[in-house]
Formats: C-alpha cells, sequence, structure tokens
C-alpha cells in the first residue's frame, strides 16, 4: 500500500485496529428540564477542565501551536450559541441532555460537512469530537480505546482525533496509519511533533487488515508492507536502526554551527509560537529565530490581547535569545486561524479573503497597539519584524507606513524600542514572488513560506485531503519561483531565508543551499538533522544538484530524483 508521507521514520511490528467507541444514545422524554439543563452545565464544565488539561499537556510535549486546537475545541464549548441550541432542545422538546447534545451536533456537522469551503468542512471534525467528549461525560460510556495497548503496535484507524493522538502512550505506539486525511491534518501535525513515524490517506483497504497483520511502515516515502518476509523485515530494521543512531549523532552536535565541506556557513533557525518553544529551539541548537508566530496571543482568548500584554510575552521570548535574531511575524490571523472575537466576517474561501496583513491594514488599532509591542520588546534585542501575505508593492508601503507611525508614536512618549529593525515580508504569494525585483528595494530580507506559496501556486488546498498532495513545495513550478525569489533578494543585497516546512525537509535540504538560501527556518526538532546534512554538503555540489533539480518538470521526476543517493 502506498499513502502520503506524514512523519518520517520506520515503524515495525503488529497492527491495532483502532475502533473509537461510541455511545449509544437513547432518547428519552423528561419532565424535570432544571435537573436536565443542570447536567448538561456540570458536564460543560467537566468537557472544559479536560480540555485544557489536554491543552497543557500537548504544549509541554510539542508545543503551542500543536495544542491550539484544543483551545479551538473549548471555545466551541463555550460559545452561547452551541450551548444554546442544546439547551434549547431539551427545553422544547423535553428530551434528555445526551439526546440533546446528539441531535444538536449532528445537525450541525451535517451543515459544516455540506459547506463547498473545506475550511468549514473541517470544523465539522472539531465538533463530532466535541459532541463524542460531552456524551461520554454524559453516559460515562465511550472515548479511545487506545489505552487498550498492553503491547507497542502500529495504529490504523479511518482516521483519529487530536484528542486520540495527543493522548496515546507514545511507548506504545510505533506508528500510525490512516485510510483518511492529509500531510496538513491534526494526526500528521501530531505525529510529526511526538516523532512517531506515520502514513496518512492510505485509503479504505487499509482497513480490511487483520489484527495479526504485522507492517512496516515508511513514514518517509508513504509506503506501507503488509506482512513482509524476514528478509525485508531485517533490512527495514537495519535502517531504523541506522536512523535512529544518525538522529543521537546529529544531536551531539546541535550546538555546532551548520558550515558546508568548503567553508561556507548558512544560518538554522527555529520556528516558534511560544515562550516554551523559544526555550525548546535553543535546546535543539537554533542560532535564532526565523519565524515568531504572534498568533498564540490573539487565539487562546476571548478579547483582543492589549499592547502591555503583548510587550510582556514577546519581551520574555526576546530575553531568551538575547542578541540572536528574532524574525517577528505581525498578526497572520484569517485562513485556517479564525479569531472569532475580531468578527471576521464568513467567506466563502477564507484562505483568499481578508487575512494577515489584509486583516491588520482594515485594523489600524490592532495593527499600531501590535506594531508597539513588538517594538517595544526589541529594545536592545536584535528583532526583525516581519509582514505576512504581502501581494503587492501597494500593501508593503501601507504596511510600512503603519509601522513608522508606531515608532513616531514611541518616540513622542519616550518609551525604549528597537533602533532601526529589519524589516521583512514572508513570500507566500506568486505575486509577490514574481514582484520580488520590485519588493526587494523596500526591505531588509525576504522570508519564502513554502507552505502558502505551494497551495497558491498549484491551486490546491492543503488542507483538503483530496488535493493535499499537489500542494508539494518540491514541484518545479515553485522551485523556480524559489529561485526567482533568491536571484531578486541577492541582486538587491538583501539575505534570503526561507520558514516553510520545505526548509527542514532532508530531501530540499541540498536544492535550497544551492540555490543559495541565507536562511533555514524549521520546527526545532529538525534543527540537529539538517545541520549534520549541511555539513556534508560541499556548495558546488548543491549547486550541481540544484542546477540539475530545476530541469526537470514533473513533481514525481523531482521526487524521485531527489530521492536517490548523490
Amino acid at each position: 500500500m502506498i499513502g502520503i508521507p506524514a512523519s518520517s521514520g520506520i515503524a515495525i511490528g503488529p497492527i491495532f485496529i483502532y475502533q473509537p467507541v461510541t455511545p449509544v444514545v437513547e432518547r428519552r422524554i423528561i419532565t424535570d428540564t432544571a435537573a436536565e439543563l443542570a447536567r448538561l452545565d456540570t458536564v460543560i464544565v467537566a468537557a472544559s477542565v479536560e480540555l485544557e488539561a489536554l491543552k497543557i499537556k500537548t504544549q509541554a510535549a510539542v508545543g503551542t501551536e500543536e495544542a491550539q486546537i484544543f483551545e479551538v475545541h473549548r471555545m466551541f464549548l463555550e460559545d452561547a450559541a452551541f450551548a444554546g441550541e442544546i439547551k434549547e432542545a431539551i427545553e422544547t422538546g423535553k428530551i434528555n441532555a445526551e439526546a440533546a447534545v446528539s441531535q444538536t451536533v449532528t445537525a450541525l456537522v451535517e451543515q459544516f460537512e455540506a459547506l463547498d469551503d473545506d475550511y468549514f468542512r473541517q470544523r465539522a471534525a472539531d465538533i463530532k469530537d466535541v459532541g463524542q467528549r460531552l456524551l461520554r461525560l454524559l453516559t460515562g460510556v465511550g472515548g479511545s480505546n487506545l489505552a487498550e495497548l498492553t503491547t507497542p503496535a502500529i495504529i490504523l484507524a479511518a482516521d483519529l482525533t487530536p484528542s486520540d493522538t495527543a493522548t496515546v502512550d507514545r511507548e506504545m505506539v510505533l506508528g500510525f496509519g490512516t485510510a483518511t486525511g492529509g500531510a496538513t491534518s491534526h494526526t500528521a501535525i501530531l505525529s510529526r511533533s511526538l516523532g512517531i513515524p506515520a502514513v496518512v490517506g492510505l485509503g479504505p483497504e487499509a482497513l480490511h487488515l487483520a489484527s495479526t497483520d504485522q507492517l512496516i511502515l515508511d513514514g518517509g516515502s508513504g509506503e506501507v508492507w503488509v506482512n513482509p518476509d524476514p528478509a525485508t523485515i531485517a533490512a527495514f530494521e537495519q535502517r531504523r536502526q541506522a536512523q535512529l543512531q544518525d538522529q543521537a549523532e546529529a544531536l551531539r552536535h546541535a550546538h555546532q554551527p551548520a558550515i558546508t565541506t568548503d567553508g561556507r556557513q548558512v544560518e538554522i533557525a527555529a520556528n516558534i509560537g511560544s515562550l516554551a518553544d523559544a526555550k525548546h529551539a535553543i535546546e535543539m541548537g537554533a542560532e535564532g529565530v526565523g519565524l515568531l508566530r504572534t498568533e498564540f496571543l490573539f487565539l487562546e482568548r476571548s478579547t483582543l490581547p492589549g499592547e502591555e500584554e503583548q510587550y510582556q510575552v514577546l519581551r520574555a521570548i526576546a530575553d531568551v535569545f538575547q542578541q540572536r535574531p528574532l524574525v517577528i511575524r505581525t498578526l497572520d490571523a484569517g485562513g485556517d486561524k479564525q479569531i472569532p472575537y475580531l468578527d471576521m466576517p464568513a467567506e466563502q474561501n477564507p484562505f483568499l479573503g481578508r487575512r494577515a496583513i489584509r486583516l491588520t491594514l482594515a485594523e489600524p488599532q490592532l495593527f499600531q497597539a501590535q506594531l508597539r509591542a513588538i517594538l517595544r520588546a526589541g529594545y536592545e534585542r536584535n528583532i526583525k519584524i516581519m509582514f505576512p501575505m504581502i501581494s503587492s508593492l501597494s500593501e508593503l508601503r501601507q504596511a510600512r507606513a503603519q509601522l513608522e507611525q508606531a515608532q513616531a508614536a514611541l518616540g513622542t512618549a519616550q518609551i525604549p524600542q528597537a533602533e532601526s529593525p529589519e524589516v521583512g515580508i514572508m513570500v507566500e504569494i506568486p505575486s509577490a514572488a514574481i514582484l520580488a525585483d520590485a519588493l526587494a528595494p523596500l526591505v531588509d530580507f525576504f522570508s519564502i513560506g513554502t507552505n502558502d506559496l505551494a497551495q497558491y501556486t498549484l491551486a490546491a488546498d492543503r488542507t483538503n485531503p483530496l488535493v493535499a498532495p499537489l500542494a508539494d513545495p518540491l514541484h518545479p513550478a515553485v522551485l523556480r519561483l524559489i529561485r526567482q525569489v533568491i536571484e531578486a533578494g541577492h541582486a538587491h543585497g538583501k539575505w534570503v531565508g526561507m520558514c516553510g516546512e520545505l526548509a527542514g525537509n532532508p530531501l530540499a535540504v541540498p536544492v535550497l543551499l544551492g540555490l543559495g538560501l541565507d536562511e533555514f527556518s524549521m520546527t526545532a526538532s529538525a534543527i540537529p538533522a539538517a545541520k549534520a546534512l549541511i555539513r556534508t554538503l560541499s556548495v558546488p555540489q548543491a549547486q550541481q544538484l540544484a542546477h540539475a533539480c530545476l530541469q526537470l518538470t514533473d513533481l514525481a521526476d523531482v521526487q524521485q530524483f531527489l530521492s536517490q543517493p548523490f
């Protein structure tokens, strides 16, 4: 079988067929609606407490961004409309709380699944997960049977909820395989963060395997072997052990610089989204931060954060890195990061709507508060400011004007601030890549966001499992845009970094080095291996590889070419 590679690594072992336990809901007519409403209120509070604990556990284990999904679930619980519909069903239908929850959740799921927009269809899975949590608490039945694992196994499932993935015993899970999902699904993201090999999108045949079957699962290639012969098992076990040894060796040298065999040093930075992430990045050998996502300041709350609150958090992160470079991206809300209290209008396609810089330019008070907080946090620190989703020179000029206004306001108030911080943009829209030569004089640096650049270039929603494989940043069209941006930046004396997932992809690192990328920013856990890989390369060797790669015109050819030893 072959699916979508979601988390690298090799898993060898028996299968555990995941079958979620769903409580059977009986519809009962009740007379005491007040008592039933009280039952509902009790389990909503209990569910909220569970989700908060799960968020904290996930944040500690894998990071803030991965844990954010549980805050979204908590928002569903606390949403007056969601709880109100359940309560109305109890009061008007005179039915028990279990039936009211089931009825309301089923109706909402059907509504969301019927929508054309994939972002909102994905919210159906979140609503379903929240509903199952409430029903489990009401009935005392249900939950994941993953707790039944007593021996290490490879988990096969139709799909896995965030709750399933985050609560597994890492010692008992060798790997994940799912029938559905894409490389950006919750399962994939959490698996990568947990270091568990995973293949998603295997198709329904994966669910027809017997619990007695043995598997080899290669999370790097997406291939799965069923009941392999002893020779194949031995060969893959040898590969697995070699990978583990390489990882341990890379970690031992993680704090050494990434210098090629012919003496070129490149900067290896981390993508982070919290103070905890910042500390972890330092531990993993990060030489700075290529992307500090500021959305976490806005997502985990019901009201806008004030300037002072933002400043305190950003300053704490800046203090961790001292004089190491810290690239702070302004708010990138919208698309797959909705902020309910901003009263963002429903859009047919949020990824192409009022998001990121478009939103902040339309909300100048919000933007000014954030810019002032960033500038204050950068006092006597090496911060750089980055604007997301710039598509034109006009947007960039407007954003810079807002920054100058914030600088002037702090200057007038005699409040200490960063002195002449570098200003750059994320190049994640094809128009920005094409206009890179015109944008370069207006910035100090470019940072290429390959996740969005790939989906916008290839017209494939990376959150839609039906087309997610098409949004591959190794596609020749995307690679040529990357080359164009690097060449335009260098022609104007500007450094060029990359903060998309491609920057930490072992297949892509040699190509990016050959194209002249100056800074590689990635998930902290990928840093040791990336540094180790760069130390084995020479610039001429990488340039030759990049040149050959850019002659190819098909994604499959690029993938095959880069999979070969060089």
